[in-house]
């Protein structure tokens, strides 16, 4: 029995950053995932794969794992790499490629 711990990133949704900072705690599969044949519902008889532990840090998800023995790994979160540009320097008039429409 192995978990991952992870800070999960925004949806693509979302504009704001409310509920990013949480951490969580999910076990791996240890079964694969099946299709159904008759409605094509995707199963699986792993019952921990469903569950999902909330931690409002990086140190309680690793303590709650140590204390009852599940062996895990820490995935680091990563800032996304993006440019900071604002709406009127599309218009700017020193733009480096034209504007047209």
């Amino acid at each position: 029995m192995s978990a991952r711990i992870h800070c999960p990133a925004k949806t693509v949704m979302q504009s704001g950053k409310g509920k990013t900072g949480q951490w969580v705690l999910e076990f791996e599969r240890t079964a694969p995932s099946r299709v159904e044949p008759l409605m094509g519902y995707t199963s699986g008889g792993d019952m921990r794969a469903q569950v999902k532990l909330r931690f409002d840090s990086r140190e309680e998800a690793v303590a709650y794992a140590e204390k009852n023995g599940i062996a895990y790994r820490v995935d680091e979160p990563h800032e996304p790499a993006r440019r900071k540009v604002s709406y009127p320097d599309n218009f700017a008039f020193g733009r480096r490629t034209p504007w047209t429409h």
